[in-house]
């Protein structure tokens, strides 16, 4: 996804479009064209079907504006949002600090889609002639989009949404990782599957709708792998527990003082805030309890499975 242009900065967010995605366009005209031809969109279908793609772009924004509006109401900072091959990509720095949060920054891209395409439907049903046909076809493929990016695994939004579902259950985010990055892996083995059995088959427009499918399948797979590396990660967070880590002994004169109770991100997130190399833990009346070294909590976490 290297290159590309830097057309606007929405709410400190920058709006980059990769060349992938004049890539595709061309191919989406190519491909929708003879389709638009058939319908009897208009007089010339290749502009039809250069409306409809970038009608199809700007409905994939405003998916991904959903993603970043939900970001910036939790308070998380969001440096990108790009246009490439496979549509867009929402960068959100940092995780979700609980799964109401993973949730609904998950499931408002789908929303927004699945609300686009029957807006568009609607549109259709009220229209004759060229516009019905680009925006029958807008419509349809709007949720098409809301349906696969809901399929149950990373790193599709679905893939989030059930992450953040099997979290709040278990309590475990890890555990949300895994499931949805394995499920993951098996959505892109079925993807290709399918790409290489279209191309088995008598339609001319094969080949390039294989292609198509066999580059998403290969952007799962690589998601996939990427959600359960961090799944590991993720897990070596979580064992991390100020109370089991310290040494029941007072700490040295000047020790930053920290809550016992802390443990994961959040321990690590103090530890950053108020570089030590040791603590004081406290508990809730400020009373102190023990000694925690920076160096046991580095050891914890690269020794944890």
């Amino acid at each position: 996804m290297a290159g590309g242009w830097r057309v606007m900065r929405i709410a400190g967010a920058d709006v980059v479009v990769r060349p992938s995605l004049v890539i595709v366009g061309v191919i989406l005209v190519i491909v929708f064209a003879p389709q638009f031809d058939d319908m009897g969109a208009g007089p010339n279908p290749y502009l039809t079907a250069v409306v409809f793609v970038l009608s199809l772009f700007v409905s994939v924004f405003l998916h991904e504006l959903a993603h970043l509006a939900a970001a910036r109401w939790f308070g998380m900072t969001v440096p990108l949002v790009q246009l490439h091959l496979l549509g867009g990509e929402t960068q959100i720095e940092g995780d979700s600090r609980h799964p109401w949060q993973e949730l609904v920054t998950s499931i408002v891209g789908p929303l927004s889609s699945f609300v686009l395409g029957i807006v568009a439907l609607w549109g259709a049903a009220a229209s004759d002639g060229t516009l019905r046909a680009v925006l029958w076809s807008l419509g349809f493929i709007n949720i098409l989009i809301a349906l696969f990016n809901l399929l149950p695994g990373l790193p599709l939004d679905g893939g989030r949404v059930l992450r953040a579902l099997i979290w709040a259950l278990t309590g475990s985010e890890a555990t949300g990782v895994r499931v949805a990055g394995w499920i993951g892996r098996l959505a892109a083995v079925g993807l290709a599957a399918w790409s290489l059995w279209l191309t088995t088959t008598a339609d001319p427009f094969a080949l390039g709708r294989a292609l198509l499918i066999l580059a998403v399948a290969l952007f799962l797979w690589q998601g996939a792998t990427q959600a359960l590396r961090h799944g590991v990660y993720v897990a070596r967070i979580g064992s991390l527990v100020a109370a089991e880590l310290m040494r029941h002994e007072p700490p040295p004169p000047g020790a930053v003082p920290i809550s016992v109770d802390l443990r994961g991100r959040d321990l690590l997130l103090a530890m950053a805030e108020n570089p030590a190399e040791v603590y004081a833990l406290v508990d809730a009346r400020g009373a102190v309890v023990g000694t925690l070294d920076a160096s046991a909590v580095d050891r914890a976490y690269r020794e944890a499975r």
